[in-house]
């Protein structure tokens, strides 16, 4: 790539989208794009919305969220749909303040980094563009420049509702560069950026003692005074304050119930009336969106307090919970370990979900459903079907405790560890062993763990263990059947053909021998039995393979080896168990034949082809379970 062709394009581009002209002529393209004229809270909704919407298991999945938020789809749809839409549609939510509330490193910030980099670039495009008053340090709304009682004709003129006062600054600028002339008035086109303070404003606490209101709301510029001869003169105020750069986009409040009381007074008329006081002015009007983030223990505390009550009432709070999703976890970890400069040390498969299994349980709760441990939940949540409950009891679960998510390890504690395990000395690839390890050594440095949930916690390093084992010997089993696919597929169709026999009270025919028999029970039991199906329930299970091969060849669809995952689940632990024994000699032999050795890398070479390992994690993983099989 020619960086300096791609500056030069970019640079080219942003010339391009400059535009300034009178009043007059941004009244046409409102009057041809009434969107432009849209408010800060639909310009969020519309920015998401421009992304791409679908829906998965009755549950919406934005586009734009995607790269960075993991396994919050039902808090994100919250989000998306109960505040930004609601208020895009200028309901009464857009009178409050967001706050998003949930545990530590659980993504809140995240969340509020990615509308504010979202706006930056949706600014740049036709549907997203931001117009405004050349000069006003507010980067104001054009339209505030017509006279309220004016106002109800241009909006049935224009298709567009025109809110806010003209600020004391533009106002001034009217007056005294235009002569009250207000199609003369310029107007240009500008971007929204954090960096150059256009449209974002950032709001961080610190020692109320320093820190002063002028940070929200600007301040005097004393050295002009002399000047101009009046404090009151918008040309002797510097409109800097985060609020007024904020103005037609959003104000990050960062750990706002830090905050100095003196600090959120300033919320109370501009989240209900959409301005604010600043200096010796009349209310200034601003169209913002604040969103702030704190931690449920100083929410808690907040509430507590009578005095907060007025703020209280103007704060529509969403819960930001941890991730419950094993597989989701395991992206969170891929993206941060991406993120670094480790990227060159191999991660073995199923290490990162070594570390996800350990920090889900650490989340859950208990669920008083009948048979529910925390391994089987943590499965259903994560998709997969256990006997003898269904998805309604996955919605069940979810409603049980309003609280889970909200407490555990979080993905910051788990990236620490899996870094100390990844900067060691010579390590060319770390495994899940290495990773639950160090997981553990961990435990005793977390300064805010008690000792019982310590005990708690290495439990759950156990189980990690216990699910990593059954991984590695799945795997290493899988690796040594010669053709998989076609031995499981050849099974596969073995299994069909007796249980329609048996289903229909049909013989079935010998492929050799032309010979009718009785369906081969043995054979469609040791399947069965597989995964737990028992004498009484096979002739239902049988009828309910059948039913779908009905189904599917309704719909003119193959019903084959994937179609069914119990099944498929069935004959794969069926060819496992028949080839235990071989795998167990093979990998535990310390002098192997020249057969044992051709397997052995047959099988290396398929672990490192097919199933994403090196050489050396291939060949530790051929030891482990070698060691585990023998046992």
């Amino acid at each position: 790539m020619d960086i300096f062709k791609r500056i030069a394009e970019h640079r080219a581009e942003t010339e391009r989208l400059a535009w300034t002209g009178t009043f007059a002529e941004y009244i046409e393209m409102v009057r041809e794009k009434p969107y432009l004229a849209m408010t800060a809270h639909e310009r969020v909704y519309e920015m998401i919305k421009s992304q791409g919407v679908r829906t998965e298991n009755g549950v919406k999945k934005y586009n734009f969220f995607e790269s960075e938020i993991f396994g919050l789809n039902q808090s994100i749809e919250k989000l998306v749909e109960e505040y930004f839409h609601s208020a895009a549609r200028r309901l009464e939510v857009r009178k409050r303040i967001l706050l998003l509330m949930g545990p530590v490193s659980g993504g809140k910030s995240t969340i509020v980094t990615m509308l504010k980099r979202g706006l930056e670039n949706f600014s740049r495009t036709d549907r997203g563009a931001v117009y405004a008053i050349k000069g006003c340090p507010m980067h104001e709304e054009p339209l505030h420049l017509i006279p309220n009682e004016l106002r109800p004709e241009f909006e049935k003129e224009l298709g567009v509702k025109i809110e806010g006062s003209l600020s004391p600054y533009s106002q001034m600028l009217l007056k005294t560069e235009y002569g009250g002339r207000i199609e003369d008035v310029l107007v240009e086109r500008v971007f929204i950026s954090e960096e150059n303070r256009v449209g974002v404003g950032t709001f961080s606490p610190s020692d109320p003692k320093s820190q002063d209101i002028a940070d929200l709301t600007g301040s005097i510029d004393f050295s002009t005074i002399t000047e101009f001869g009046s404090e009151s003169d918008p040309r002797a105020y510097r409109f800097d304050g985060e609020l007024n750069k904020a103005n037609r986009g959003l104000m990050e409040f960062q750990e706002m119930l830090k905050c100095d009381e003196k600090f959120l007074w300033n919320l109370l008329s501009l989240t209900q009336e959409g301005n604010f006081k600043a200096g010796r002015f009349a209310l200034i009007s601003a169209d913002e969106l604040i969103v702030a983030h704190t931690n449920e223990t100083e929410y808690k505390s907040f509430i507590a307090n009578k005095k907060n009550e007025a703020l209280q009432s103007r704060m529509i709070v969403m819960r930001i919970p941890y991730n419950l999703k094993v597989s989701e976890e395991e992206k969170i970890y891929t993206k941060l370990i991406g993120q670094s400069d480790m990227k060159h040390i191999h991660i073995s498969p199923h290490a990162l979900r070594s570390a996800a299994i350990f920090s889900i349980l650490t989340r859950l709760k208990e669920s008083k459903k009948q048979g529910m441990d925390l391994v089987k939940k943590m499965r259903m949540y994560d998709g997969e079907q256990i006997e003898g409950y269904k998805d309604a009891d996955v919605k069940e679960m979810q409603v049980e405790f309003t609280e889970e998510g909200m407490s555990g390890i979080d993905p910051r504690y788990v990236i620490n560890r899996i870094s100390t395990a990844l900067i060691r000395q010579d390590v060319e690839c770390i495994n899940a062993l290495d990773v639950l390890r160090a997981l553990k050594d961990g435990l005793d440095q977390h300064s805010s763990i008690t000792k019982e949930e310590r005990e708690r916690y290495l439990s759950f390093i156990s189980i990690a263990r216990k699910e990593y084992d059954e991984l590695s010997k799945k795997e290493i089993q899988k690796a040594f059947v010669y053709s998989f696919e076609e031995s499981a597929k050849t099974l596969f169709e073995n299994y069909l053909d007796n249980i329609e026999a048996f289903c229909n009270w049909q013989k079935i025919r010998d492929p050799l021998t032309g010979e009718e028999m009785d369906p081969d029970e043995r054979l469609m039991r040791s399947i069965e039995e597989q995964i737990g199906i028992s004498e009484n329930a096979k002739k239902a299970f049988r009828e309910e393979i059948l039913i779908r091969i009905s189904s599917y060849s309704r719909k003119s669809k193959k019903f084959d080896y994937n179609s069914h995952e119990r099944l498929r689940e069935a004959i794969e632990k069926k060819l496992f168990a028949d080839l235990k024994d071989i795998v167990k000699i093979t990998t535990s032999t310390k002098t192997p034949d020249e057969n044992q050795l051709k397997r052995v890398n047959e099988v290396t070479k398929r672990l490192i082809d097919e199933h994403g390992y090196c050489p050396h994690c291939a060949n530790e993983l051929l030891r482990y379970v070698g060691s585990l099989l023998n046992r």
